[in-house]
């Protein structure tokens, strides 16, 4: 192991961005409940079971793209809606997707972002070991939040909801978006070294046969992330200078 805890094959890091560079994990979570408790609301009446911030939020829609991520939620109350239009409103699946980020950007404006600063100091870490990062996130507003906590520069490449889109690259727990931002850093799987902080994530990892997958744990889910193909789990990045 060298300084940063990763293992002499490896010379590239990709990272996730809401949970591991950024503490926006929560602020998705609190729009994603917003969104299908209203929904809920409307379709079942007072009776209707929430949305929970932390089991559905972990097995359903952290990590994945927004629309697979309704998707996935409707189908574990049984629930099918037209996939509706890009710009829809309405009980769609493209329009909760659309509910969801307008609620996400109305409470990172009221809130702000920020960084983990124990994230920020492993990433210039291995930057100045000469190691290639590279951010892959789901989000479309990736390139924005980095701006915003001044942490663009930091990355070599990123494949975000954007890039994916044009790239027509499945989202997580497919592998496609690691894979292109190893191929972008003109690496292989093998030698590049994948960090998140969703089961969805673990799985894009170990199924792209990543050299190593680490696993952050913001939520208590350590077993959970390990059990979907951790190599190590630990609670902050700044865990792996120590280990070093």
């Amino acid at each position: 192991m060298r300084p940063y805890s990763l293992p002499e094959s490896i010379e590239a890091c990709l990272f996730d961005l809401d949970g591991v560079i950024t503490k926006t994990a929560v602020v998705h979570a609190a729009a994603w409940k917003q969104t299908f408790d209203d929904f809920l609301l409307r379709r079942d009446g007072a009776g209707f079971t929430p949305f929970d911030v932390t089991q559905d939020y972990d097995e359903y829609v952290d990590g994945r793209p927004r629309t697979d991520g309704v998707r996935s939620f409707l189908a574990s109350r049984g629930i099918r809606l037209p996939e509706g239009t890009p710009g829809d409103e309405g009980d769609t699946v493209q329009g909760l997707g659309n509910r969801k980020n307008d609620l996400l950007l109305e409470k990172i404006s009221a809130e702000g972002v920020e960084a983990y600063p124990g994230t920020m100091r492993y990433v210039r870490t291995v930057r100045q070991h000469g190691l290639k990062t590279g951010v892959v996130s789901s989000s479309a507003n990736c390139r924005e939040i980095l701006v915003a906590v001044g942490a663009e520069s930091l990355f070599d490449v990123r494949i975000d909801g954007l890039v994916a889109a044009e790239r027509g690259l499945p989202g997580k727990p497919h592998p496609d978006t690691f894979l292109a931002a190893a191929h972008d850093l003109g690496v292989t799987a093998r030698v590049s070294a994948v960090f998140e902080d969703a089961l969805a994530g673990m799985d894009a990892g170990r199924s792209g046969d990543f050299g190593y997958v680490v696993g952050v744990d913001r939520v208590g889910q350590a077993d959970a992330l390990l059990a979907h193909g951790a190599d190590i789990v630990v609670q902050d990045l700044a865990e792996l200078e120590h280990l070093g």
